[in-house]
C-alpha cells in the first residue's frame, strides 16, 4: 500500500514499494483538482537526497508559474 507525506510548501511525497526497491514520487496540486507529478526516483538511502528534492521544488515552482 502506498504512503504519502507532506514535504512542505505544497510538495508531497508518495512512497511505493516494489521488487526493485522503494520508489519515491514527488507531486503537488494546482488549482485544487489538478495533481502534477514532478519527479520520481528509486530511493537507496535512509534520507531523501537533497538533489532529488531540489529538482521537485524547482519543477513545482515552474508548474505554479505556468
Amino acid at each position: 500500500m502506498p504512503h504519502t507525506r507532506a514535504m512542505g510548501d505544497g510538495l508531497f511525497e508518495l512512497r511505493i514499494k516494489a521488487s526493485e526497491g522503494i520508489a519515491r514520487v514527488f507531486y503537488c496540486t494546482v488549482e485544487r483538482h489538478r495533481i502534477i507529478v514532478l519527479h520520481q526516483f528509486v530511493k537507496k538511502s535512509n534520507r531523501t537526497p537533497l538533489r532529488e528534492l531540489s529538482i521537485a521544488r524547482r519543477r513545482m515552482e515552474e508548474a505554479k508559474d505556468a
